[in-house]
C-alpha cells in the first residue's frame, strides 16, 4: 500500500519553500526594525488552555483541536492559534506584570478543518503579541507594521484593511441578547451552522459565508450601537490616527473573529485573489486574556498571519533562485575526489557563491547537461589533463565566450571577478 502525506498535511517543494523562506524574512525584518522580539513556544499545550481562553463555545475548540490523552491521561492538545500559549508563556515567566513587551513568533498550527486552497490542517503563521499598553497606538502601530510588510512583498495593491470594535464585555452581552432576539424571529431561515451558533456563540453568525444569512443580517442589530463610552472613545482614536497616516480601512460591523478573547479593537487585512480564503492576517485586541491565565489585568493586542496564504500570493509571479552559481564536472576518480576539495576551496574563498559537484559516474555530455539545468553560470571541468596540470577548464554556460584553461591558485580571484560584473 501507497503511504501518502496525511490529508490536509501539506508538503512544501523547494520552490514553494523558498517563498515561504522569502516571506519568513521579509516579516522578520519589519518586526525587528520596531523592536520586537521573538519568542519560541511548545507546538504541544494543555487542553484546558485553548478551551479556557479561545472559548468552549468556538468552532476552534467545538471541531477543530487536535486533541489526545497523553499515557499519564493529561488531555493535550496540538496548537491551534498562538496567542494563548504567547500568553501563557508571558504569565509564567514573569514578563507581563508591570512591563512593556512587543513579542513575534512563527511556526505551524493544526486544525482540522476542510482542506482547500488556502486551508490546510497543517498551516504555518507568524504573530505579534504586546502588552501592557492599553491605547489605541498600539493597535494602530499593528497595522502599519502590517501595512510596510505588504510593501516589502509587494502586496501593497491586492489588500484591504478592515475594521471593527467588540467593545467590552458587557456592552457586548447587550448586543447579543438584541441580536439573539432578532435572529429567532428569523430562524425558520437561518442555515443549519447558523442555528447551531444561534444556541452557542451567535456573535459567529456575524460571519457567515451564506448568502441567505448575510441578507437576513442586512436588518441585524449593529454592535457599534452598544458600545461604551470608552470603546468608543478608543475605536474613534484609532480611525483618527490611521487616517494621519493615510492608511485606508473600511469600518465592517460584521468583522468579529473567531474567537472568544477579542474586546475592543479587531481588524483584517482581506485581499480577493485567494478565493473564499480571503483573510490572509487578522489580530485585535484582548485585554481580559492575561487574568485568564493567573495574572494581574494586563492589556494584550496582535495579530497572526498566514504564511500559506501569502505564499499562494506570491507563487505566480515568484522566480526561484538558481540552485547553482558554479557547476564542477569531473572524470576519473583521481578528478572526482579533487573536485570535492575544489569546491570547499571556494566555498572558503566565496562564501556567497553557491557550488555543485557532480557526484558518480557519468559522461562529461550528461553532467554538462546537469549543470546546465542547475542554472549555474559557470561549469568547471576537471579531467586527467587538467589534474596534471594542475588547472581547470572553464565554460561559460549562460553567454558566449571560450572556454579557458586557469591555474586552480588563481580560480577565487578568476569567480571574485566574473561574478561582480554580473
Amino acid at each position: 500500500m501507497k503511504i501518502q502525506a496525511v490529508r490536509g498535511m501539506r508538503d512544501l517543494l523547494p520552490k514553494q519553500k523558498e517563498i515561504f523562506r522569502f516571506v519568513e524574512d521579509k516579516v522578520r525584518d519589519v518586526l525587528r526594525s520596531y523592536g520586537y522580539q521573538e519568542l519560541g513556544f511548545p507546538v504541544i499545550e494543555s487542553t484546558s488552555l485553548f478551551s479556557r481562553l479561545v472559548g468552549e463555545a468556538t468552532d476552534v475548540v467545538e471541531k477543530e483541536m487536535y486533541t489526545f490523552p497523553d499515557r499519564n491521561g493529561e488531555s493535550l492538545t496540538l496548537r491551534p492559534e498562538g496567542t494563548a500559549g504567547i500568553v501563557r508563556l508571558a504569565q509564567e515567566n514573569g514578563l507581563v506584570y508591570n512591563q512593556v513587551q512587543r513579542f513575534w513568533y512563527s511556526g505551524p498550527m493544526f486544525r482540522y478543518e476542510r482542506p482547500q486552497k488556502g486551508r490546510y490542517r497543517q498551516f504555518e503563521q507568524i504573530g505579534a503579541e504586546c502588552f501592557g499598553m492599553p491605547g489605541p497606538d498600539i493597535d494602530v502601530e499593528l497595522m502599519l507594521m502590517t501595512a510596510r510588510i505588504w510593501k516589502e512583498l509587494g502586496l501593497s495593491d491586492d489588500v484591504n484593511l478592515e475594521l471593527n470594535s467588540l467593545g467590552t464585555t458587557e456592552s457586548r452581552s447587550d448586543f447579543r441578547a438584541e441580536l439573539v432576539s432578532y435572529l429567532l424571529a428569523v430562524k425558520d431561515e437561518l442555515d443549519e451552522d447558523s442555528l447551531r451558533r444561534l444556541e452557542t456563540n451567535p456573535l459567529r453568525i456575524l460571519d457567515s459565508k451564506v448568502e441567505r444569512t448575510k441578507d437576513l443580517l442586512q436588518g441585524a442589530p449593529v454592535l457599534s450601537d452598544f458600545l461604551d463610552d470608552d470603546s468608543r472613545d478608543h475605536f474613534d482614536g484609532l480611525c483618527r490616527m490611521l487616517d494621519k497616516r493615510q492608511i485606508p480601512f473600511t469600518v465592517n460591523p460584521l468583522i468579529v473573529r473567531g474567537l472568544d478573547y477579542y474586546n475592543k479593537t479587531v481588524f483584517e487585512w482581506v485581499t480577493d485573489s485567494l478565493g473564499a480564503q480571503g483573510t490572509i492576517c487578522g489580530g485585535g485586541r484582548y485585554d481580559g486574556l492575561v487574568e485568564q491565565v493567573g495574572g494581574k489585568p494586563t492589556p494584550g493586542v496582535g495579530f497572526a498571519m498566514g504564511l500559506d496564504r501569502i505564499a499562494l500570493m506570491l507563487e505566480p509571479g515568484f522566480e526561484a533562485s538558481n540552485q547553482a552559481d558554479v557547476y564542477i564536472a569531473s572524470t576519473g576518480d583521481k578528478a572526482r575526489d579533487y573536485a570535492l576539495s575544489l569546491a570547499e576551496d571556494i566555498r572558503d574563498g566565496r562564501p556567497d557563491c553557491k557550488v555543485v559537484v557532480n557526484c558518480g559516474e557519468g559522461k562529461f555530455k550528461a553532467q554538462l547537461k546537469k549543470a546546465d539545468n542547475s542554472g549555474a553560470s559557470l561549469a568547471l571541468i576537471i579531467g586527467d589533463d587538467e589534474l596534471e596540470c594542475g588547472q581547470v577548464s572553464v565554460k561559460h554556460l549562460r553567454e558566449s565566450g571560450e572556454q579557458k584553461l586557469i591555474n586552480a591558485d588563481e580560480l577565487n580571484g578568476y569567480l571574485s571577478d566574473y561574478f561582480s560584473k554580473e
